[in-house]
């Protein structure tokens, strides 16, 4: 498949993000791309996502390797979602979303979470940053932290009863997860609740907390959930204590919280193509198109659990590090020819 690089539209600690659009039918997508020497996260990404089917799941394109500037680039390409990501929608609609568009969106996130769930898969990295918008609403994005529930079924190679490797964002961190215990299902729900607390309050849902050793200490041993806000209604308070619960064995799964009151009101009333429509840029050289696309690796290297739970917290909290995405003006476009395709 031959296609045309355009500007970078997000990039993480290593992988980037740009606008595409095929020579032959001007379709638009978006591209991953990274050296081929170090695209391992970015492969077993494509892995996962190329089994994925569900409207409410960034849509794979395919992906090949091309030669650009005299190196190897593995590329994985992806539906183009203009919407940019929900955070950007919080900073575009002045620091928080409203109550009813909120239940939209988590309502599309747990759709999509109960699919992969289903599918025996984690993702392991739900956060603003990482829900994408467009026409239709939201969709999960970057399965760069993905993981197969269930050892054995894994495809990237690994031995059931390997030590298991953690990633994910450690303000959107399970207890659980913090700790070095698990990775699953219920880590993902704990996440919709942090991100629901960022789309409602414009803030992380950990606020004063700078230091990222502590940040994970407090969160894996203090007893505290992520502070609910009070102007919430009832019935949006309810479905956040569902989902924040501390044990994990007590949050409810995506399956129950799809038959909870606050979201069959809040999806009926939607508005959602209204909200989309005035934020929405129109084309792919609008230069507010996904503020921050990041990947799998910004905060969430992967980390070997260890015996010691508090040695864990300090090493994660000595390896995280924040991913710098900005935008890149160059209005350039590239044409790539693909050396190795599907």
């Amino acid at each position: 498949m031959d296609w045309t690089r355009g500007h970078t539209i997000g990039r993480g600690s290593s992988a980037t993000v740009s606008a595409a659009k095929s020579i032959w039918c001007d379709e638009v997508f978006a591209v991953k791309s990274v050296e081929l020497s170090e695209s391992q996260l970015l492969q077993k990404e494509q892995k996962i996502l190329s089994q994925l089917s569900s409207p409410y799941i960034v849509i794979y394109k395919g992906y090949d390797v091309t030669k650009e500037k005299d190196k190897l680039t593995f590329n994985l390409m992806m539906e183009y979602m203009s919407g940019g990501t929900i955070s950007n929608a919080i900073r575009k609609q002045g620091g928080r979303i409203n109550e009813q568009l909120i239940g939209c969106y988590a309502k599309q996130i747990l759709l999509g979470l109960e699919y992969l769930h289903s599918r025996g898969i984690a993702h392991c990295d739900i956060k603003g940053q990482n829900i994408l918008l467009g026409k239709t609403g939201a969709k999960i994005a970057d399965f760069g932290c993905a993981r197969w529930v269930d050892a054995a079924e894994r495809d990237d190679g690994s031995a059931a009863g390997s030590i298991e490797q953690f990633g994910g964002t450690p303000m959107f961190m399970a207890p659980e997860v913090a700790r070095g215990e698990e990775q699953g299902c219920p880590a993902d729900i704990w996440a919709l609740g942090c991100t629901i607390v960022e789309m409602a309050t414009g803030r992380s849902p950990w606020t004063n907390m700078t230091n990222t050793a502590s940040l994970l200490y407090l969160i894996a041993f203090s007893g505290e959930s992520p502070e609910i806000p009070k102007f919430l209604s009832l019935q949006a308070k309810d479905f956040l204590y569902k989902c924040l619960r501390r044990d994990a064995k007590e949050r409810w799964t995506a399956k129950e919280l799809l038959r909870h009151p606050f979201l069959e009101e809040s999806y009926s009333n939607s508005t959602i193509n209204q909200d989309y429509a005035t934020s929405s840029p129109t084309s792919i050289l609008d230069q507010d198109i996904w503020n921050s696309v990041e990947e799998s690796e910004k905060m969430n290297h992967s980390i070997q659990t260890v015996s010691s739970a508090l040695q864990r917290v300090r090493e994660l909290g000595s390896n995280s590090r924040e991913s710098k995405c900005g935008w890149n003006d160059d209005q350039i476009w590239i044409t790539v020819r693909s050396t190795i395709g599907q």
